[in-house]
């Protein structure tokens, strides 16, 4: 009879976590951008002195980052110029083609709205213009960095919005330059601007707009998280320390579900609904886990359960979850949390170097 109890206040409390986002439901529905980038037929089609191309949905990026090594400069660059939204989004392709391939990605749609991430000395990662849109950009210098920190964000992020005016040290670049510059790496994004701590801000998936049924279900995380983790499968191919990776709102339900599949250092889940797992043991990953949530963040009012595949589970900050708590006591709103001189950017640093005990 406990365990009937406890299930029906579960369902109830599942249904009024549907019932107070169906409104915002109705029109917000989104579908997921997967697979490989648009380009892909050619890409296979094609050939370089008679070998075939790594196949951008199935080969490794260890094996990617193998084939570029026994490519001529040459060769490099006629595979770029021919297919630059392939090559700059293929996971163990050299950085700087990277770079070089998602600034002429990006000015070839010819889209106003992307045009400010084409502007010299920004590094962006990759570029898929399907759907919202979906872009990664660096900050520092991620071929020589010491240490990587990876921010993943939650809802309403997209490649159309990201270059949008928003308050400082919040969304995903703000937050990567807030956090870059508290490690002492400075905040600048050109070549030689100096500190060893990179930080990439990765909106490597379809977000959810609003708070809406999609940020209450796993659907969208499910998706992201395969991407996140051949993301960091990438970083690994290249030579990049493991990552932290820093969890933001529904960005944590990503974090979660790819966290065994990752070789993270570190997991930070903050303002988190959830991450779809008990404890953070049941994350099944060797990274340490670390959790934070503000005294007036408004994910506390969301229910942390999960029902029928509605809502997250387990709050993160909770002692019967285990995870390491960040100090966040002075953090205001939900997006506060990178904020200069708050307990929660200065802790996040520390992870970010490796400093944190």
């Amino acid at each position: 009879m406990r365990r009937f109890g406890r299930t029906l206040v579960t369902a109830a409390l599942a249904v009024a976590l549907v019932g107070g986002t169906a409104g915002w439901a109705s029109g917000d529905s989104q579908t997921a951008v997967t697979g490989p980038p648009p380009g892909t037929d050619a890409w296979r089609a094609d050939t370089v002195s008679g070998r075939s191309l790594p196949d951008p949905a199935t080969t490794a990026p260890r094996e990617v980052a193998a084939f570029f090594a026994g490519l001529d400069d040459a060769a490099r660059h006629r595979l770029l110029r021919s297919h630059p939204l392939v090559v700059g989004n293929l996971e163990g392709a050299p950085l700087p083609l990277r770079y070089e391939a998602n600034r002429i990605a990006v000015a070839a749609t010819g889209e106003a709205r992307y045009a400010s991430l084409a502007a010299p000395g920004r590094r962006i990662l990759a570029f898929d213009p399907r759907g919202r849109g979906q872009v990664v950009e660096v900050f520092g210098d991620l071929e020589h960095a010491e240490h990587v920190s990876v921010i993943v964000p939650g809802s309403d992020n997209d490649a159309a919005g990201y270059d949008t005016r928003r308050k400082p040290a919040t969304g995903p670049a703000g937050m990567a330059r807030s956090l870059r510059a508290a490690t002492g790496a400075g905040s600048g994004t050109a070549a030689g601007s100096g500190g060893s701590t990179a930080v990439v801000a990765w909106i490597g998936y379809t977000t959810p707009v609003g708070v809406g049924l999609d940020a209450a279900d796993g659907r969208l995380a499910r998706a992201g998280a395969a991407r996140l983790a051949r993301f960091t499968a990438g970083l690994d191919a290249v030579g990049a320390p493991d990552p932290v990776l820093f969890c933001h709102s529904y960005g944590s339900v990503v974090c979660g579900l790819a966290a065994r599949h990752t070789d993270a250092a570190d997991i930070v889940a903050f303002g988190s609904p959830g991450m779809r797992a008990d404890t953070a043991g049941a994350l099944s990953t060797g990274a340490r886990v670390w959790a934070a949530r503000g005294p007036s963040d408004w994910i506390a009012d969301v229910p942390n359960v999960e029902f029928a595949g509605i809502g997250h589970g387990v709050d993160p900050t909770s002692a019967a979850f285990g995870a390491r708590r960040v100090p966040a006591a002075d953090v205001e709103g939900h997006t506060g949390y990178f904020v200069p001189g708050t307990q929660s950017l200065a802790a996040f640093a520390a992870i970010a170097k490796g400093e944190a005990r």
